[in-house]
C-alpha cells in the first residue's frame, strides 16, 4: 500500500468516491471507512516514479482529526481491492490520530513563532519611538535654550547647539541602529541559534546577530571601550547560557548599574523565553553579560 494526496471527488464509471464530501459534511468517520475504486489515483501519481504509481486503482480513506476539528484526509492506495480487517482499521486509525496531533501541534508551534516575532517587532518599535521621542525633546529644549542667549550670552547659545547637534548625531545612530536590527532579524529567522551566534563576531561592525547578543554587543561598542569581546554559548541539561565578556571600563559596584532601553530589551528577551539576565562588572576590568533560558527537549 501507499499514501496519496487526493482532489475533489469525481466519478469513477459505476460508482462515485465520496470521501471528500464525506469528510466535509462530517460523515466520514473510523467507523464507516471503506475500501472503493478510484480514477484519481493515476493523475495524483503522475507526479511519482511510475513503479510507484503502477496499477494504483483503490484506496481507503481515512479522516485525520485533532479532538473534534477536522483536519484532513489520508488515502491509503493499493492495486487490489480487498476489505480492511479489523486490525488494519484499527492500525490505520491510530495512525491517523497521531498524524492528527502532529500536524495540530505544527501549526500550534508556527502561531507561537509568528506571536513571538509579531512580540519583538512591537518592542522594538516602542523602543524607537521612546528613545526618538526623549532625544528629541532634549534637542528641542538645547535649541530653544540658544534662542534665547543668542544676543546677550552668545557663548552659551553656541554651547547648546553644539549640544544638541550631538544629540542629534546621536539620535540618528540609534535610529540607524534600530533600522539594522530588524534587517538582521529577519535574516536570521530560522537560522539555529549557533550559527547566528557564529555570524556575530564577524558581522559585528554592521550590527548584525541574535537580540540580546547584538544588543550587549551595541552596549560594547557605545559604552565599554573595550578591546576584545568574548562570546560563548553554552548548554548545561535543560539550560543553555549565553555570555558577552569584555575587556573595558566596566563599572563600579558601588555605583548605580548600568541602565538603558537596550538593557531593559534584553532583560525582557530573556524573560519572554522563560529565563533571567545578569550583568556584573569592576572598574576596568570589563563587563560581563549573562543570559540563561530553558529550552525544550527537541532543541540543540
Amino acid at each position: 500500500m501507499a499514501f496519496a494526496r487526493v482532489g475533489s471527488g469525481c466519478w469513477t464509471g459505476r460508482r462515485r468516491c465520496w470521501c471528500i464530501d464525506d469528510f466535509r459534511y462530517g460523515e466520514l468517520t473510523p467507523t464507516n471507512i471503506d475500501v472503493i475504486e478510484c480514477s484519481r489515483l493515476q493523475p495524483a501519481f503522475r507526479s511519482k516514479s511510475s513503479a510507484l504509481a503502477a496499477g494504483l486503482r483503490y484506496h481507503a480513506s481515512i479522516p485525520l482529526y485533532f479532538q473534534d476539528k477536522p483536519l484532513g484526509i489520508m488515502n491509503v492506495t493499493g492495486p487490489e481491492w480487498r476489505k480492511l480487517t479489523a486490525e488494519e482499521l484499527r492500525l490505520l486509525s491510530t495512525i491517523a490520530y497521531q498524524v492528527g496531533i502532529a500536524i495540530e501541534r505544527a501549526r500550534l508551534a508556527e502561531n507561537a513563532t509568528r506571536l513571538a516575532r509579531a512580540e519583538e517587532r512591537t518592542r522594538i518599535a516602542r523602543e524607537i519611538h521612546d528613545t526618538l521621542a526623549q532625544g528629541l525633546t532634549a534637542i528641542a529644549l538645547n535649541i530653544e535654550g540658544a534662542m534665547h542667549r543668542l544676543e546677550t550670552r552668545p557663548d552659551q547659545a553656541r554651547e547648546r547647539l553644539e549640544r544638541a547637534l550631538a544629540m542629534a548625531r546621536e539620535n540618528l545612530e540609534d535610529a540607524r541602529r534600530s533600522v539594522l536590527d530588524l534587517r538582521s532579524a529577519a535574516r536570521l529567522e530560522g537560522k539555529p541559534l549557533a550559527e547566528a551566534l557564529a555570524s556575530l563576531p564577524r558581522s559585528f561592525t554592521s550590527d548584525t546577530g541574535v537580540p540580546i547578543a547584538q544588543e550587549a554587543l551595541t552596549n560594547v561598542r557605545k559604552h565599554a571601550h573595550a578591546g576584545q569581546v568574548e562570546i560563548a554559548l553554552r548548554r548545561r541539561g535543560p539550560r543553555v547560557s549565553l555570555t558577552i565578556c569584555d575587556d573595558g571600563r566596566g563599572f563600579s559596584r558601588t555605583s548605580k548599574r548600568p541602565k538603558g532601553h537596550g538593557l531593559l530589551g534584553m532583560r525582557e528577551r530573556a524573560k519572554l523565553l522563560g529565563g533571567r539576565l545578569m550583568v556584573s562588572g569592576a572598574p576596568s576590568k570589563g563587563t560581563r553579560v549573562v543570559a540563561t533560558v530553558p529550552i525544550s527537549n527537541g532543541e540543540t
